[in-house]
């Protein structure tokens, strides 16, 4: 019986450390990594050229997340905003974050949560002497040209047609110049004012520069969202992103990361 014994136990090793390896390469598989692009050169919402670790708001979020999410690995990397709706499009990414709004063309051609990541409070920045405070004081002034097709023009083309007696003049424009220059321009008077949302940093290079300007009440609050490419697969990680964001307003991580980048409670705009 003994001779029997062994030989059983001898027999059932390899079974047994089979069972362990297979049971191993199932956990290994299970982890799915997800590729996110983040914005390269937005501080404080999020930096981080190619080869280096993205900073900022959103990517502190996106960690928050994936803490709650082991079954996912999430890998970030900044990335220029038409590279990131481009790469999402192709699947070369599985996720973007950027201080997007949820648009209808967005919404049919990625998978967007229900939840938001954040909110984007649009201002007028214009210097401090001046009488600019909302929308209406804009009329008969040289504001900074916006992007063609973007939230700020958007925003100012919807105003004016709900105001139709307040002409406010605004150019379109398809060169990037960097928001701290256009500060500079209002500084200077090249303009009377620059509308844009307040988590691109204005305010720490204000500081940092010692510009006379003055930040506006915000005049837009939108909620932003992350992206994600849309696939069969992908929808149950848009459900996981939704239920974990939600987790995070509730139990105040968006509120504290919030006031760690920006200074201020974007969390409580929120719509």
């Amino acid at each position: 019986m003994p001779a029997i014994k062994t030989t059983l136990r001898r027999l059932a090793a390899p079974g047994i450390i089979a069972l362990a390896l297979i049971s191993g390469n199932s956990f290994a598989d299970a982890v799915r990594t997800i590729k996110i692009a983040t914005a390269a050169e937005s501080k404080p919402l999020s930096w981080g050229a190619i080869g280096h670790e993205p900073e900022g708001y959103e990517p502190d979020v996106l960690k928050a997340i994936n803490a709650k999410l082991p079954q996912y690995k999430f890998v970030m990397e900044g990335a220029a905003d038409i590279a990131q709706e481009t790469g999402l499009v192709t699947g070369k990414y599985d996720m973007a974050t950027g201080g997007y709004y949820k648009a209808p063309a967005r919404s049919k051609q990625f998978l967007i949560p229900d939840a938001p990541i954040g909110a984007s409070l649009m201002k007028i920045y214009s210097r401090s002497d001046s009488n600019i405070n909302g929308m209406k004081d804009l009329v008969g002034k040289k504001i900074v040209p916006v992007t063609a097709g973007g939230g700020v023009y958007k925003f100012v083309t919807q105003w004016q047609q709900d105001n139709p007696n307040d002409k406010i003049t605004i150019k379109a424009s398809s060169a990037g110049v960097p928001y701290p220059d256009r500060l500079k321009e209002v500084q200077n008077g090249k303009y009377d004012a620059l509308i844009l949302p307040s988590n691109l940093g204005e305010q720490t290079v204000i500081d940092n520069q010692k510009l006379a300007i003055k930040a506006s009440e915000p005049v837009v609050i939108n909620n932003t969202y992350v992206l994600i490419h849309r696939s069969a697969q992908n929808q149950a990680l848009n459900d996981d992103i939704t239920k974990k964001l939600k987790e995070l307003k509730a139990d105040g991580t968006l509120d504290k990361l919030a006031q760690k980048w920006f200074g201020e409670d974007v969390s409580k705009y929120m719509k």
